[in-house]
Parts: structure tokens; C-alpha cells; sequence
């Protein structure tokens, strides 16, 4: 089957498959030095990528530390082996604001107050915020006479520590009889009659700004 057959001499047909045979094997040197060529020339390129990379995430691992710092937070990290602590919550690291849910009452609706407070430091922390420490008053709106306080009649209350970070806060609602109080909630409670008064909130030696509400 090798022997080649047609019209012409056999060497032409010899002549012509050991051509073919040549430019075959020119074509395979070609290519495989191309091919080796283009290989090492692409190593370069991959090495220095990855040395980018990898100072690149160790500039990234030593950044970390700093941003924990400047956030004064227990922050985890993929190495941490512990939690910092929070300390407790100062007075002067507090704000405290209170609203009213309304600002007209009727004599003998129950009016709702609401008490928000912030943590203002730059640090996270702590602080019982329980009922019992958490003072509400109503006062004439002169501020010369308090009519009642949260406090006088349930002194007590659950402990609620709360840890903040820094700018957050903490909110609640407390529902006013209408009513006077005394400490110890001592003497005779009467309604308080129609007229404008002022809330007030107090945890610790932080006090809020009065909010003026009716009671119509």
C-alpha cells in the first residue's frame, strides 16, 4: 500500500510525499519553539502578581489593628484568641431625651413618654439602665413644683445592662397615670388638673431638656 500509483514515474511521487514530509516537520519545530517561547516569556508576569498580592493583604493584616484601635471596640479578627471588655458608662459619656407620644392630653388619658439614651464617648460601655434608676417627673411649667416622678411610688426595678458602642442608644416608654406622687409614695394621689407642663428625664446626674405637653 505504500508503493505509489498513477500515471506518473514513482520517484515524482516519492519526490513529492518527502516535501510534504519536510514542511510537516518545519511546521512542528515552529510551532514548539513558539510555543516555549510564549511559556517563558508568561512566568515573569504571574511572579510579580502574586508578589502584589501578598503585600497587599499584609499591609491589609497590619492595618487592622489600627482601625480596632481607633474604634476603641472589642473587634473580632480571624486571629483573636480573646474579647476586650467594656468599662462601665460614665454620666458625662450620656445624653438623654424624652418625648411625649402626643402633645395634647385629655384629664384622665394616661400620657406616654418616651426616653432616649445615647452613648456620646468614643468608646463602647456599659450602664444598668433599670427602671428603678431611671427617673421621669412632671413639673408646672415653671419647673417651680414637681407634681410626680416615676420613682417616688416604684423606687425598684429590674436591672437592664446595656453595652453601647459608641453612638448608640438605648429607648423607653413610660406610661403616666395622670396623677401626683410624693416620695414613698406617700399622701393622697389626685389628678392633675387641665393645664401645660413639662417632662423631664434623669439617669445618673444626666438630665434632659424639659418637653412642654398639655392636659386639656
Amino acid at each position: 500500500m505504500l508503493e505509489p500509483h498513477g500515471p506518473l514515474p514513482p520517484e515524482i511521487y516519492w519526490r513529492r510525499r518527502v516535501l510534504a514530509v519536510g514542511i510537516l516537520v518545519v511546521a512542528f519545530a515552529l510551532v514548539s519553539w513558539v510555543t516555549l517561547v510564549i511559556l517563558r516569556g508568561g512566568g515573569a508576569p504571574g511572579d510579580a502578581e502574586s508578589d502584589s498580592v501578598a503585600v497587599e493583604s499584609t499591609e491589609s493584616a497590619a492595618a487592622e489593628p489600627s482601625d480596632a484601635a481607633d474604634l476603641e471596640a472589642p473587634t473580632p479578627h480571624a486571629d483573636a484568641t480573646h474579647v476586650v471588655s467594656a468599662g462601665p458608662c460614665p454620666d458625662q459619656s450620656l445624653a438623654i431625651k424624652v418625648t411625649v407620644e402626643q402633645p395634647t392630653y385629655q384629664v384622665g388619658e394616661q400620657p406616654v413618654f418616651g426616653i432616649v439614651i445615647t452613648n456620646i464617648s468614643t468608646v463602647t460601655c456599659t450602664r444598668d439602665m433599670g427602671s428603678g434608676l431611671q427617673q421621669v417627673s412632671v413639673h408646672t411649667l415653671d419647673g417651680q413644683r414637681q407634681l410626680w416622678s416615676s420613682t417616688d411610688c416604684y423606687p425598684d426595678g429590674q436591672p437592664d445592662i446595656r453595652t453601647m458602642n459608641r453612638g448608640e442608644q438605648a429607648a423607653f416608654t413610660v406610661t403616666w397615670s395622670g396623677s401626683t406622687s410624693q416620695p414613698e409614695c406617700v399622701g393622697e394621689r389626685l389628678q392633675v388638673p387641665p393645664g401645660a407642663y413639662n417632662v423631664v428625664a434623669q439617669l445618673g446626674t444626666v438630665r434632659s431638656a424639659a418637653e412642654p405637653f398639655n392636659l386639656a
